[in-house]
């Protein structure tokens, strides 16, 4: 997560002396298979399916729930620590992308969709708001990147790495912290402050779609192998996953305000 992009991963080495044909190092008799290459399209191929593998495990694990056949808490703990394992065996063995990214996507569908029914349950109509605002979220990202108004330089990706590294720090410390003392981290509740933090994550998690995108983009033109594209899909998802919980989130605490 903290190198060319720092979504799905805390590092990101695998996007880096990867190249199987970099321009000017490649000598005349050597023969590129271009099939067996990161292309964009492949990418986002497999974004799209690993988004619809995930979307329809949420919704069968929302609707098992819902009608009590299941327990929301096995999927939510369940899922969500397989998808992490996973992204941590993928983030130091990218080579093994194409078999875990799919996995990932069924798991991380598990933890979404006792995640969306918990808050569903308690605010009514909040899964649809976090659904729609991490759509809008991302086209308008991917229009500012795409038409070049918001350029992707070694300093932006510094600042939003930076920034992703102290909200995480942040959260495992609240969170540990919380097993040996009697404290309330200042992100729960619904005060202003904690709503103000919630957008500031917000934002964050959103300027990590710029970094993805150039992720991809980049691995593309270098010529990555072709297993990257599962890579690159998967951190496109994680950090689409991250987006619409942070949503949730934020909605949650602006409705119990209300």
């Amino acid at each position: 997560m903290f190198n060319s992009s720092n979504n799905p991963f805390f590092k990101n080495k695998s996007f880096k002396g990867e190249n199987t044909a970099e321009e000017g190092l490649i000598h005349e008799s050597t023969f590129i298979d271009y099939n067996e290459t990161m292309t964009i399209s492949g990418t986002i191929n497999k974004s799209v399916f690993m988004l619809l593998g995930l979307v329809a495990t949420a919704m069968v694990t929302f609707f098992l729930v819902a009608t009590g056949v299941l327990n929301p808490y096995l999927p939510l703990i369940g899922g969500g620590i397989i998808g992490f394992i996973l992204v941590l065996v993928v983030s130091f063995k990218p080579q093994y992308s194409a078999w875990i990214a799919p996995g990932y996507a069924i798991f991380e569908g598990l933890f979404l969709g006792a995640v969306t029914i918990i808050f569903e349950l308690m605010y009514p109509g909040i899964a649809l708001q976090a659904v729609g605002a991490t759509m809008v979220t991302f086209l308008v990202c991917f229009g500012l990147y795409r038409f070049k108004v918001i350029k992707v330089t070694e300093k932006f990706k510094s600042v939003v790495i930076a920034a992703t590294f102290g909200i995480f720090i942040y959260y495992m410390l609240s969170w540990v912290l919380t097993f040996f003392i009697d404290f309330q981290p200042v992100h729960r509740g619904n005060s202003l402050m904690s709503i103000g933090i919630s957008v500031f994550v917000i934002v964050i998690a959103a300027l990590n779609l710029f970094l993805d995108f150039d992720m991809i983009e980049k691995g593309a033109e270098q010529r990555h192998p072709k297993y990257m594209e599962w890579f690159g899909a998967m951190g496109l998802m994680i950090t689409l996953v991250w987006l619409y919980v942070e949503f949730l989130r934020l909605f949650s605490k602006l409705a119990s305000r209300d």
